[in-house]
């Protein structure tokens, strides 16, 4: 490329950030985007004006305050940011350009507070609606999985540790393990939606020294008009003492809570790709989906991968609150500025778009029973051995002859299908050895996969109706009826 190509009228000549453009939903976007943010200033700056009023301040004219709400979002952006580059001050940008569109406002906008004010209030209501909104689609997708669980809570399928066959488990069974950890995620949003503590109005460096001079040392009503904005604002609970910015190990929970969730999410992925691997399970592939640029064969897990990719995101960005907290200086430093414009809005939107690919996959999983019992049953003749092992003690010989017979037998099948690619066929190997008296016909009836999963639709049954459905229950309005698209 030659700088003299270079057309700083074109939008395709500078960065396209990802997570706006291809990922995030357009309700997360919102929530964090310069509407939002700077009506949600005016807001405030409403809210405070009325409750100042409200607690005596009579040089407060309700025709001002209605001035004020009448131009929330009368927003002249360029205009903001004009003063922006002739003040160097964020917040008086929007002060000036407030008070040109409410001229009688003017002078009791922002009236004993600081920056902190609106700016650390609106972060706390960004991140609020951000979880609620995570918690939507969180609590939509346990109800997806759940249905999923419950179809295929009888379905055998080999259950693995180390990636190495194990005993039997269920489909549906394997479905509540990634039910559980999302379910801990959910108990953590909520947790942390419940202890959000807003900033509220405490002044320049926390001791509220300028709302001292409003009204007259009383410090009741300086205790009032925080408890009135944080109610108006649609907080259970404020910060009790401050500097001039809330604590920022606030950040910390929240971004703790996203990276938990987003450690769930790759977990999932994980177990998904093996088991698409092994043809097991997929995920949904459009009818011109290509796979592969090269091989026009494969079926690619691209929704899965691309969850791995965000989730790795959301984890290394849970480090910026410590970093962010650990370094504040006595009442406040900037240094947060830079890094909160940054992390938390990134992880908002990357755990929604993480959100929306596991709500396509959960809603599209394509199930192969042909191929899970064809695996089953590679393995299952080595899983009934125990059984066999019991039936012929039963009737009369010595368990551990039983067991040396089964041994050497197993082992010599194993080599079979190990280094000749030979078929399982121990159980065959059992009834032509003829030294234990078992019939085919018995064998057959030891090798019905479902004698080999325990409790497992009985569990799922349990969890479903004593956890899952009761969650969902309280949380309806949380059930997102939308079709999720799967976007590029």
């Amino acid at each position: 490329m030659t700088y003299s190509s270079f057309d700083p009228q074109s939008a395709t000549n500078f960065y396209d950030y990802p997570l706006c453009s291809r990922y995030a939903s357009e309700k997360m976007k919102h929530i964090f985007s310069p509407n939002f943010k700077f009506s949600t200033w005016r807001k405030l700056w409403v809210i405070l004006a009325e409750s100042e009023k409200e607690l005596g301040l009579d040089f407060i004219s309700e025709e001002q305050i209605q001035q004020l709400r009448d131009n929330i979002y009368n927003i002249d952006f360029a205009k903001a940011h004009q003063y922006e580059i002739e003040l160097k001050h964020d917040v008086m940008a929007h002060v000036h350009a407030y008070g040109d569109v409410a001229p009688e406002a003017r002078k009791i906008i922002h009236l004993g507070v600081t920056s902190a004010y609106v700016g650390d209030n609106t972060d706390l209501i960004q991140m609020r609606e951000g979880l609620l909104l995570v918690k939507q689609r969180l609590v939509t997708l346990i109800a997806t999985l759940a249905k999923f669980a419950q179809e295929h809570k009888d379905l055998p399928t080999l259950g693995y540790t180390h990636f190495q066959a194990a005993q039997l488990t269920t489909v549906g069974k394997r479905a509540t393990l990634w039910l559980k950890s999302f379910m801990f995620d959910l108990e953590q949003i909520e947790h942390c939606l419940e202890h959000l503590e807003f900033r509220g109005v405490k002044g320049t460096t926390g001791t509220a020294a300028s709302f001292k001079e409003l009204f007259g040392n009383d410090y009741s009503k300086v205790v009032a008009l925080d408890q009135m904005v944080t109610e108006k604002a649609g907080f259970k609970r404020r910060q009790e003492v401050s500097g001039q910015t809330y604590d920022r190990k606030q950040d910390t929970f929240v971004l703790q809570v996203l990276a938990g969730f987003a450690s769930s999410a790759h977990k999932f992925t994980n177990d998904f790709r093996l088991l698409q691997h092994l043809k097991e399970l997929e995920e949904p592939f459009g009818k011109k989906q290509i796979g592969s640029s090269a091989m026009a064969y494969k079926r690619n897990p691209m929704r899965c991968e691309r969850i791995s990719a965000l989730a790795k995101f959301v984890l290394s960005l849970e480090m910026n609150g410590h970093l962010v907290h650990a370094t504040q200086w006595f009442e406040r430093t900037l240094d947060d500025s830079a890094n909160k414009r940054l992390s938390y809005p990134q992880a908002f939107l990357a755990v929604d778009a993480i959100l929306l690919v596991l709500q396509n996959i959960a809603e599209g999983i394509v199930v192969y029973e042909k191929m899970i019992t064809r695996n089953v049953m590679r393995e299952l003749p080595f899983m009934a051995t125990e059984d066999i092992i019991m039936d012929c003690v039963k009737k009369g010989m010595d368990r551990q002859e039983v067991h040396e017979v089964i041994r050497e037998l197993s082992m010599e099948q194993a080599r079979l299908v190990k280094q000749e690619g030979q078929e399982n066929r121990l159980i065959e190997a059992i009834i032509a050895d003829g030294r234990l008296p078992i019939s085919a016909s018995e064998i057959k009836d030891l090798l019905n996969p479902s004698n080999y999963i325990g409790f497992a639709p009985q569990q799922v049954d349990d969890y479903l109706t004593n956890v899952i459905q009761p969650m969902l229950a309280r949380n309806q309005e949380f059930i997102l009826g939308e079709q999720v698209e799967f976007t590029v």
